[in-house]
């Protein structure tokens, strides 16, 4: 999760999802890593830049497979998620 200080949609996240999301099938099989955006390089290769925050970059063997970029609220989030496991052909529930 690419994040800034300030961020309100980081804080929104952080208030909805972050307690619950290691819990989950899909925080298990893609556990949440944080960098600041402007203070840190993430140790994966992005498939482009990140410009907005938050982004949620799932990573395969070191390398970027999908992205959210911004926080839709809740739900659409979950909705979100699974559509990038899908396209990237992981299966949720596998941790790693």
């Amino acid at each position: 999760m690419a994040e800034e200080q300030g961020c309100y949609w980081c804080s929104q996240w952080d208030e909805e999802i972050s307690h619950i999301y290691p819990k989950t099938p899909e925080g298990k099989t893609a556990p949440l890593k944080r960098y600041d955006l402007h203070h840190e390089k993430p140790d994966v290769v992005l498939k482009k830049r990140v410009h907005y925050t938050p982004t949620f970059i799932l990573v395969e063997d070191g390398e970027e497979v999908g992205r959210i970029e911004g926080y839709p609220g809740e739900d659409f989030f979950w909705w979100h998620l699974s559509v990038l496991f899908e396209r990237a052909n992981i299966p949720v529930g596998n941790t790693g």
